[in-house]
């Protein structure tokens, strides 16, 4: 189960269903499967207030991932998005918003899966499967 919901934002315009069914080819093509994703919208005002109170991080971030299991065989996980930092980093990156909303909603879903981006090398990692995520739903 796949669910999107809002904090503090209106819901973007996306194609729900599609988005759904990406994640799980995504998910099921590192072997995994998806059992509950909780994706909450927010702004970076409330995603800075949860990564202070539940994280203990002063920064603006674009997603916090919370895994609700250790994720193993099967994805489980709470999800929050700023989409003010989306909409920053598609300016930044020079990608279009629905791009870049794309690009973070996977990226927790690679968090999950394993991958990580810590160290430059395991960003170049992630980067190398963000992207090969996104030519999964951007054909």
């Amino acid at each position: 189960m796949i669910r999107f919901n809002c904090m503090d934002v209106a819901m973007p315009s996306l194609d729900w269903n599609q988005v759904k069914a990406w994640i799980n080819v995504v998910a099921e093509s590192h072997g995994k499967r998806v059992g509950e994703l909780y994706y909450y919208f927010c702004s970076d005002e409330k995603l800075l207030e949860i990564n202070r109170e539940r994280l203990g991080h002063d920064f603006f971030t674009d997603i916090v991932t919370f895994p609700l299991d250790d994720c193993l065989t099967v994805l489980s996980s709470e999800f929050c998005i700023s989409l003010d930092r989306v909409a920053d980093n598609a300016q930044v990156f020079g990608h279009s918003y629905v791009h870049e909303l794309h690009r973070v909603i996977i990226h927790g879903v690679l968090h999950l899966i394993g991958f990580d981006d810590h160290t430059e090398e395991d960003e170049k990692m992630m980067r190398k499967k963000e992207e090969e995520s996104l030519s999964m739903i951007f054909k």
